[in-house]
């Protein structure tokens, strides 16, 4: 063990400068080497720095991350000011060279930087020198996003449809009665092919099934009540209020984008810039609810792979927690658990552990802790909270977390075969890219310039479940609306009924036999007159 008086509060992590004129280090005491030793690996790692001990930076005892430990999640915390965001591009940076694509939630827009060269300066070059980096300024490629195009970046959209009832019900914070019911309105339209495209088409179908002509549809199974009906149309008219409206949509975004490689082989880095909306952290969960759902029923069951297919970065995760419903909170703990199978791996970034609810931190294996403060009793009692998560640690965790310098944290990851490392003082490496945002005008260019932006820039109405009701109610009376709405999934457009007489197709038919209406069937993954098909997280599965 340390000398705890020679080193003083903090000492365990007091800086190189501080221990410079002492002359060439000494050998390294067991623990040091004991420490040293668990991050060993043999296979691909990235390298996150050098090991702190006794206030001596010891750069040939690297401090790595089993590259296969990816899709084990993870957290970075620690107090505003302490690195957490250059750790996060750090790590990024690393992913996307080993040919792994990164998914990056910036809520506070300083990661676009991670797309262009970053800028040598003193800083950098001592940094590079303690931890023995061979820093080379190297831009990554990256894609830019932005939630419904709101701000700037290529615009993500999903269709109500495919998010699905049991997402959906979540986000409004529905009840399990109201629950239910909007289950049974998602389950006619499906049935019926009414297209849930955007925010009026559920509004269209649930006051149409509340109506004198279309309250038997549901009679069967159990019905819409007027006032179950009347507390999910209040409750989309608040999340709309949020901002949510740009959201839902189409194009719809392909999760698969997320996926891709850039042609040397590198991981795309896909930004998600959230500073247009980091006020409305409703319309940030319900996106990530989501992301998540659709990556976990369209990827294959891969076990444990070489490498990640995926690595999903959230910055400012108390975004996400806060106010959360407890059936927020178990579809993201329930997502969190399974999706490693699928080969990706989730990082939250916040300030403190305790941002993050117990049953998520208890399945994230990768943690790197950077300073936290202790000026009020809360902070004492957040600090004491964050070192009984840590595995035994030779050090007085203490003392070591609240002497942390800017860009040095306590790690600790999963090895390659699954057991936690030793807890490891790391004074980190620098991140090769820009260390800030780009240039407005630079990151414009380019949105503009990608594949992508042809293809989800503008926005599109078609004719979906809105319109089709509109028009039924404009050219026909109660009874003959409802039969024009129900009749898509009974009969062809135009087959002759008993008689022998042949009658004209109705509206909804019309709409049916068009090409726009089966392309539009065919993106979502869906046929008149049959069913969607829903994960176990009830959203629409769609074929890439």
């Amino acid at each position: 063990m340390r000398d705890r008086e020679s080193a003083g509060p903090g000492g365990a992590v007091r800086s190189a400068v501080g221990a410079e004129g002492r002359g060439s280090a000494p050998a390294l005491p067991q623990e040091a080497l004991e420490i040293a030793a668990g991050y060993a690996f043999g296979g691909p790692a990235l390298d996150l720095g050098a090991l702190l001990w006794d206030g001596a930076c010891l750069p040939d005892a690297q401090i790595r991350l089993p590259l296969p430990m990816l899709n084990r999640h993870g957290l970075v915390a620690g107090a505003t000011g302490t690195g957490k965001t250059k750790t996060l591009q750090l790590i990024a940076e690393q992913l996307s060279a080993q040919g792994v694509p990164v998914f990056l939630a910036d809520v506070k827009g300083d990661l676009s930087g991670l797309a262009a060269p970053g800028q040598s300066n003193d800083k950098v070059r001592s940094r590079a020198a303690e931890v023995h980096q061979q820093w080379a300024a190297t831009g990554f490629p990256a894609e830019f996003y932005a939630l419904g195009g709101i701000g700037r970046g290529i615009p993500v959209r999903a269709t109500i449809t495919s998010f699905g009832p049991l997402l959906l019900s979540k986000v409004l914070q529905l009840n399990q009665t109201q629950e239910q019911s909007l289950g049974l309105v998602f389950h006619y339209a499906d049935r019926k092919g009414l297209e849930l495209v955007d925010l009026k088409d559920l509004r269209a179908v649930v006051a149409f099934l509340t109506s004198d002509e279309g309250k038997a549809e549901l009679r069967n199974i159990g019905g819409l009540s007027t006032a179950t009906a009347g507390v999910i149309l209040r409750s989309l008219t608040a999340f709309e209020a949020q901002g949510t409206a740009g959201f839902f949509g189409e194009p719809e975004f392909d999760t698969g984008e997320f996926l891709r490689t850039a042609p040397d082989g590198r991981g795309v880095v896909s930004v998600l810039e959230l500073p247009a909306v980091q006020d409305k952290p409703q319309l940030f969960s319900t996106f990530l609810m989501w992301l998540l759902a659709d990556l976990f029923h369209d990827l294959p069951e891969v076990g444990d792979a070489e490498q990640p297919k995926l690595v999903f970065f959230l910055d400012e995760a108390h975004l996400l927690f806060d106010d959360a419903s407890k059936a927020f909170l178990d579809s993201i703990t329930q997502t969190v658990r399974l999706i490693r199978s699928k080969g990706v791996g989730v990082f939250f970034v916040t300030q403190s552990p305790k941002d993050v609810p117990a049953e998520v931190l208890g399945q994230l294996g990768n943690r790197v802790q950077h300073a936290l403060r202790a000026f009020t009793p809360d902070d004492q009692k957040a600090l004491k909270a964050t070192v009984k998560t840590f595995p035994n640690s030779a050090y007085d965790l203490e003392e070591l977390l609240t002497g942390l310098g800017t860009g040095e944290a306590v790690v600790t990851v999963l090895s390659e075969k699954g057991a936690p490392t030793p807890v490891a003082a790391t004074r980190l490496r620098a991140p090769e890219s820009l260390m800030g945002p780009v240039e407005a005008g630079a990151l414009e260019r380019a949105v503009t310039a990608s594949g992508l932006y042809g293809r989800y820039a503008q926005a599109v109405d078609r004719e979906s479940a809105y319109e089709r009701l509109e028009a039924s109610r404009g050219a026909k009376g109660p009874d003959e609306m409802r039969d024009a709405v129900t009749a898509g999934d009974d009969r062809k457009a135009g087959e002759p009924r008993a008689g022998g007489q042949q009658e004209q197709p109705s509206v909804v038919e019309q709409v049916v036999g068009s090409g726009m209406f089966k392309s539009l069937a065919r993106s979502i993954g869906t046929q008149i007159g049959r069913e969607i098909t829903r994960s176990v997280f009830g959203t629409a599965r769609r074929r890439r």
